[in-house]
């Protein structure tokens, strides 16, 4: 997943606070593989929120990012999408 010609920073004034929610298959590892992506480009202390879906199949994990620019935020979409379990990042 590439995210290209983005107009984030038409649409949002950084630094900003950004939940992006990544939807991905329901492993025990699916948040600290996130968390794990995060910490490279936007060390915090985050504190993912993980909902099932109505199977059991996937995790929705929504996690608030502080994103300080439009480069930031792209590479964290890039990121977060080549995480092998991870399906969505919305």
């Amino acid at each position: 997943m590439t995210v290209k010609d983005t107009h984030f920073d038409q649409l949002l004034d950084f630094p900003c606070q950004q939940t992006f929610k990544v939807m991905g298959l329901a492993q025990d590892d699916l948040p600290i593989k996130i968390i794990e992506v995060l910490q490279t480009i936007a060390p915090n202390d985050y504190t993912p929120k993980i909902k099932a879906s109505s199977k059991g199949t996937y995790h929705a994990v929504s996690i608030a990012v502080t994103v300080t620019s439009k480069e930031q935020m792209e590479q964290i979409y890039n990121e977060l999408g080549a995480i092998d379990i991870v399906r969505y990042v919305l």
